[in-house]
């Protein structure tokens, strides 16, 4: 039988228990019982897929709201003041982000030969050149609306994708999130900008530059490129 028809028998049952405990005047514990016994199947049947889904979208939403809210603010993060939009990407956003997860699949296979200290290393450039890029993102923010995506994921899929566009006067920018369950909470392990995964962008450019220099190469590279950045965002 189909999902919703054994769903509706299974209440329907309850439904007929109750009744007829309450025709035949049957004990109070039986009836409560009977009645806590539809309840808790409701309850499952509307918290299930339904809400499994939605507990995602609100955690992209609940992040979106709590960064605009705070961008549109600060009118030193507007400005691209780094040490601001730090303080707001690692209390906003990083808590809700598998950062590891993020930087291994960045670096690819050379990630499994690295050393801990190099892993650590790589991480940490790699979030800075996160933050220096939410720099500029942010700058931009002012009044756009996000639209929310129908999901197309499975109800027990574990890793999950919460489509959005972002519009701005007529303009809509595809921004999508790639998260994954882990230890009863959803962390986010790649964004989507206008058809580009983020992840997916990092990952050539990594590679050639661990073909050519190594793990240590490659660690120069970003610390050197995060440099850059941050002078940029002084100069400006």
């Amino acid at each position: 039988k189909k999902q919703a028809e054994l769903e509706a028998e299974i209440d329907a049952a309850f439904t007929t228990a109750t009744e007829e405990l309450e025709a035949f005047e049957a004990p109070q514990s039986e009836k409560e019982t009977a009645k806590k016994g539809r309840v808790v199947f409701r309850t499952a049947k509307t918290s299930g897929p339904a809400m499994h889904i939605e507990s995602v979208r609100r955690l992209i939403k609940r992040i979106t709201d709590e960064v605009f809210a705070t961008v549109k603010a600060d009118k030193g993060i507007q400005q691209g003041d780094l040490r601001k939009v730090q303080a707001m990407v690692e209390s906003k956003i990083l808590p809700n982000v598998n950062l590891q997860r993020m930087t291994s699949a960045a670096v690819g296979r050379p990630w499994r030969q690295a050393t801990p200290e190099q892993k650590q290393r790589l991480q940490e450039e790699f979030k800075n050149l996160l933050i220096y890029t939410y720099a500029g993102a942010a700058a931009q923010i002012k009044d756009q609306t996000i639209e929310y995506r129908p999901m197309r994921n499975h109800p027990d899929d574990a890793e999950v994708i919460v489509r959005t566009l972002v519009r701005n006067k007529g303009d809509a920018i595809q921004l999508d999130y790639r998260l994954e369950k882990a230890d009863g909470s959803w962390k986010i392990y790649d964004v989507n900008v206008l058809g580009a995964w983020l992840v997916q962008t990092y990952q050539s450019s990594f590679a050639q530059e661990v073909s050519a220099s190594g793990i240590d190469g490659l660690i120069a590279k970003l610390v050197e490129r995060n440099k850059q950045l941050a002078a940029r965002k002084v100069a400006g």
